[in-house]
């Protein structure tokens, strides 16, 4: 598994990497306090070399990028949504036993 696959975004990349891309982005709205959010990272990882062209990884540092995180009312970290040309198609609240498979099942209806 190659390392680093996932993008770090803020307020002032948001637009262009995430609304602007051409294939589905999921957003990891994270803080580095947050233990789950660190337990979250590697799946991450892993399904974005898994889905390499097909889907982007984002990740939003909540506490460094405080505009967004309100636009988009995260109330609690990790939080991811799931974007496709631009507009949310889903939300995903903190994590499962199951975690990579269950986000697995909720991304692919939007990866080609």
């Amino acid at each position: 598994m190659a390392a680093d696959r996932t993008i770090d975004v803020t307020e002032e990349s948001f637009e262009e990497e995430v609304l602007g891309s051409d294939i589905p982005v999921l957003v990891d709205y994270w803080a580095p306090w947050c233990g789950p959010c660190r337990m979250v990272a590697p799946v991450l990882e892993k399904i974005a070399d898994e889905y390499d062209g097909r889907l982007k990884i984002c990740k939003l540092n909540v506490d460094e990028n405080r505009e967004i995180a309100t636009q988009h009312q995260i109330m609690s970290v990790p939080t991811m949504f799931l974007f496709k040309d631009g507009v949310l198609v889903d939300q995903i609240a903190g994590m499962t036993p199951n975690f990579e498979s269950d986000l697995k099942r909720r991304i692919d209806p939007y990866v080609e």
